[in-house]
């Protein structure tokens, strides 16, 4: 983890802070001396060794200390030693390997970690790495033409949850879906529902899905009128009517799924409030774009496009790169920093194409512009890939997905693999109370803390802060499950700036394989008439640090941390 002298990481344990800060003491002080020649780093790297045999925190400072010093890292490790060592917190400093320095925290002052959590409550694990940063986070971009797919159904999970995590590490979030409302589509889709309220065949390239029909009865439910007008008109109010009813469908089936938007963003209004001729003025004042045979062109080329691309046809069309460069241009101009677009499997090519957008408007596109593809789930059933929609006709909705295995298995299941890489969701395992199950794995942890904390409180075993007495922490599993509750605020901080939220949904597994290896060797609630004992106590507060950050790291899934199960 990287903590800051400007307390960047705010929430990070408090241990760690000040083992940071004070490692940066030692430095300054040997600078003084002039043993050390260089600058005190504004960061000082910890990690948490996976063999505690190497300490509790291992920092390979001495290394980056090394160069400038002139001398080599153990040398450098060496005259830090003797400072840490003085340390109260600390038991013992190592130096190993090439200059790696392991330092071994005394117990009671890797428990107090337990008072840290339970009075941050659901804020630990946030921090401010991202504190001033505005992000613009697209992650559905859909025709408001049908239900919403398989494929819409990942974005919905993880955008969702990566919108939660940036937050959570100070950035200002704007969740936005971009609606796809302009072009051909929309009049097949018009044409289709027309048709089916009309009882005349769907044209062969339109939409077929049983929805069409819903959709038609709706419409004229609503508007009985509608079939008397004249036929243009008609086919107007048909489209309009549709587009209406199926966009407000599938905002109730995302409210439902735990994912909500601040702004739905129409694509028809780029046009509608000359967006796209600003846009393409813009871009033309920064000099990149050129007339060909009639054609306007923007030159991408010049930033790692594989071809120029074209805004306007010859006969004065625009085309879809168009309402892509005035989309983006319009975000910018709304005060983000940094606009994340979230894309399907099928949409490689626009990775270096916005790239080039955002280089042409006069951006870094490595900084102001980020594209991430997702790439496809499939869905078994029964030992066989569930394919086709009661609903749609085609690829297995959202809803219908829902239906089958509930919100919070869908989410967790979506969000737990890293979206680059395809995905397989068995149903049958997600139906099933078992470990193999891991979000049941995870939101049993978390009853079975709750279950404990009952227990306790019918047996009157005190366990608030005001009982709690750290040094009597000092089992091999008690100091595991602290250490990885330590981690929590790096985990967060690390998905955030990865964009990558299925780095919480792996902590929590491994934090609740933890929390039951501890439950297992380690005695919480009394035994028949035994005392309630300062260790009873003690150990019911370190379960209750252990519930708040599950519950916390379940909270950025978008996922319930039931009392009970």
């Amino acid at each position: 983890m990287e903590v800051t002298k400007n307390g960047s990481l705010t929430q990070v344990s408090s241990h760690s802070e000040l083992l940071a800060t004070q490692i940066q003491g030692a430095i300054a002080r040997a600078i003084e001396r002039g043993d050390l020649v260089g600058q005190v780093p504004d960061s000082i790297p910890l990690e948490r060794p996976k063999n505690r045999d190497h300490g509790d925190y291992a920092s390979s400072i001495a290394l980056q200390l090394a160069k400038p010093a002139g001398k080599n890292p153990r040398e450098v490790a060496q005259l830090l030693k003797a400072d840490l060592e003085s340390l109260p917190e600390v038991t013992k400093v190592d130096i190993a390997g090439p200059g790696f320095i392991n330092i071994t925290l005394n117990r009671a002052s890797q428990a107090d970690l337990v008072r840290t959590v339970i009075l941050a409550g659901s804020k630990f694990g946030t921090g401010e790495k991202l504190k001033g940063v505005t992000i613009n986070l697209e992650f559905i971009s859909a025709n408001p033409t049908g239900p919403l797919h398989l494929g819409h159904t990942r974005w919905a999970a993880v955008g969702d949850a990566l919108g939660r995590v940036l937050t959570a590490a100070g950035a200002k979030v704007t969740r936005e879906f971009y609606i796809n409302d302009r072009g051909n589509q929309m009049d097949l889709f018009g044409q289709s529902v027309e048709a089916a309220a009309l009882g005349n065949p769907i044209p062969e390239d339109g939409y077929q899905g049983e929805y069409i029909k819903d959709l038609a009865a709706e419409v004229v439910s609503a508007n009985a009128g509608i079939l008397n007008l004249p036929t243009q008109e008609r086919f107007i109010a048909f489209r309009e009517a549709a587009y209406m009813a199926q966009l407000a469908d599938q905002k109730r089936v995302l409210e439902t799924f735990q994912t909500k938007f601040d702004v739905w963003f129409s694509e028809r209004s780029l046009h509608d409030s000359g967006a796209v001729d600003h846009g393409l003025e813009k871009l033309r004042s920064q000099g990149h774009v050129f007339e060909v045979d009639g054609a306007t062109w923007l030159r991408t080329t010049d930033f790692t496009d594989d071809k120029d691309r074209v805004l306007v046809k010859a006969n004065g069309d625009l085309t879809y790169f168009a309402s892509d460069t005035a989309y983006y241009i319009n975000k910018r101009e709304r005060g983000f920093d940094i606009c994340i677009y979230m894309l399907g499997a099928d949409h490689h090519g626009y990775v270096n194409r916005l790239g080039a957008i955002a280089a042409c408007a006069g951006d870094d596109p490595k900084y102001n512009i980020e594209v991430l593809i997702g790439q496809l789930v499939k869905i078994m059933e029964g030992g066989e890939e569930v394919k086709l929609s009661k609903r749609a006709g085609t690829i297995i909705t959202l809803e219908e997905l829902v239906e089958k295995v509930g919100v919070d298995a869908a989410r967790y299941t979506l969000i737990r693999y890293p979206v680059e890489t395809p995905m397989v969701m068995d149903v049958d395992i997600l139906k099933r109370n078992t470990n193999e199950n891991p979000v049941y794995y995870v939101q049993y942890a978390h009853a079975r803390i709750a279950a404990v904390l009952r227990n306790a409180d019918e047996l009157k075993a005190a366990h608030g802060l005001e009982n709690f007495d750290p040094e009597q922490l000092s089992h091999d599993r008690e100091n595991e499950l602290l250490g990885a509750l330590a981690e929590f605020p790096r985990v967060v901080s690390g998905a955030a700036e990865l964009r990558e939220p299925h780095r919480i949904a792996r902590y929590l597994e491994e934090l609740a394989g933890l929390y039951h290896g501890f439950y297992a060797d380690c005695r919480v609630l009394p035994m028949g008439d035994e005392p309630v004992t300062s260790l009873h106590s003690a150990r019911l507060n370190l379960c209750a640090a252990t519930k708040q950050v599950l519950k916390n790291g379940l909270d950025l899934l978008g996922v319930s941390a039931p009392e009970r199960m």
